[in-house]
């Protein structure tokens, strides 16, 4: 046998099939949106496939970034495939197709070493286990991994140059829309009208009226239609990062916990002075903050509503005086539990009391549930009365019904949360508030 022989034999016997694995793959950020499309790439693949008489065993796609290394899926599961066998050659539109990475690129490397990658060919070009053609496709990974790092620096140092200008980069908080322009900026920072309202009065809630951050989240939960851009309802989490935010008064961090505070060019939602009284309640929780049931809200979980049937509720507002200090008032209205859109107006506390001291004034005493606590105080205000204010005397033909009444007004006057709620739940009738009236049903 001549040497062209043997040579024509060993040919015949090392030479291995090309088992193809076509791999497309695209990325959604910013460094891909010039790429062809997975299927425009499938497509161009398989026109070389078919041309050429490559054996494509397998398809797959993949939208994920190539940035970081073993972080895609679908490549992950090629490489072990080949590993494995399955596949010994990839089909790929172009060498950053598979990497923009070192370490993928390595292990593509390790793989072709191991024999078990014979071939990679792209729409150019053709990488086969040579050292030469090893070195270029390292070359050629190497600089999309360099191209990536260059765009990395390049985007930031854009990010920090557009927040010296005053607008913030990325998703604006609760309350602001991203609102496409024509001008020197590509997006401005707009109001949303929807959400700023009830914003500006969620830091009033808290800044003003001395809501704590619990308070704040049951208002905003059962008497506003506010939720997040998702549709789901703002966490109390999310309430305290929402206070605590700089941006609804006009300055913003960037990037976070960097110390870098710009002043940003969005419109406001609120001043930096309800801000400043916002985060003094929340640092003084004890000092400054209400608490349901204190400073006199003594009325709530006894009425309902006359229009839609939902419980009462009381809301505490503060007016600041010139010289100093601040107005306090208490306003008695519907929770709008049932009825969102309920317009039941507002009864001051103070005309409440009037009104529930009249009713007192007329009200058959039979319809007062007499309980052993209530007999035991009711006997402790006789003995005051008689004793000290000398206004009742045991001729009195109706002392029984005068000394109900004046110590169920005593009570309501001042008395504590608790005496006037179990005055009032003596009562074996229902009290109902209509049109800033307090109504007895039966």
């Amino acid at each position: 046998m001549n040497i062209a022989a043997l040579e024509k034999e060993s040919v015949s016997v090392t030479a291995v099939p090309l088992n193809y694995c076509l791999y497309a793959r695209k990325s959604s950020e910013e460094d891909e949106r010039q790429a062809m499309s997975i299927d425009s790439q499938i497509n161009e693949m398989l026109q070389i496939a078919e041309a050429q008489g490559l054996n494509i065993v397998e398809i797959r796609r993949e939208a994920h970034s190539a940035k970081a290394s073993s972080m895609r899926p679908v490549f992950n599961s090629l490489l072990t495939d080949i590993a494995e066998d399955k596949f010994n050659a990839v089909l790929t539109w172009a060498p950053d197709r598979l990497s923009r990475n070192a370490g993928d690129l390595g292990t593509v490397v390790d793989l072709m070493d191991q024999g078990h990658l014979k071939e990679i060919r792209t729409h150019g070009q053709t990488f086969t286990n040579s050292p030469n053609e090893k070195f270029l496709l390292m070359i050629l990974g190497s600089q999309a991994k360099l191209e990536n790092d260059h765009r990395a620096v390049n985007v930031k140092r854009g990010l920090r140059a557009k927040a010296a200008t005053g607008w913030r980069p990325g998703m604006p908080p609760l309350g602001y829309n991203i609102m496409k322009a024509i001008g020197p900026n590509d997006k401005k920072i707009v109001i949303d009208p929807e959400r700023a309202e009830i914003i500006q009065e969620l830091f009033k809630k808290v800044g003003f009226y001395g809501y704590s951050g619990r308070m704040a989240y049951t208002w905003l939960k059962d008497e506003t239609t506010f939720t997040t851009r998702s549709g789901n309802l703002l966490t109390l989490s999310g309430i305290y990062a929402m206070l605590k935010n700089p941006f609804y008064y006009g300055r913003f961090e960037y990037p976070t916990k960097s110390n870098n505070w710009y002043d940003g060019k969005h419109d406001d939602i609120i001043s930096k002075d309800l801000f400043d009284s916002t985060q003094e309640q929340l640092e003084s929780p004890h000092k400054n903050r209400a608490k349901w049931g204190s400073k006199g809200l003594h009325f709530t979980q006894l009425m309902t509503c006359g229009g839609c049937g939902s419980g009462i509720t009381a809301e505490e507002k503060f007016k600041k005086l010139k010289g100093g200090g601040r107005n306090r008032y208490v306003y008695y209205r519907c929770s709008k539990k049932k009825n969102f859109n309920c317009n039941e107006k507002y009864l001051r506390e103070e005309e409440l009391v009037k009104q529930l001291l009249n009713i007192f004034d007329t009200i058959d005493l039979k319809n007062i549930a007499t309980k052993r606590k209530f007999q035991q105080e009711l006997e402790r205000f006789r003995k005051f009365a008689r004793g000290v204010l000398g206004q009742l005397t045991d001729s009195d033909t109706n002392s029984k019904d005068i000394d109900i009444r004046m110590y169920a007004k005593y009570v309501l006057q001042e008395g504590t949360r608790e005496e006037k709620q179990d005055i009032l739940r003596c009562l074996d009738t229902n009290l109902v508030l209509t049109n800033r009236k307090i109504l007895i049903s039966l």
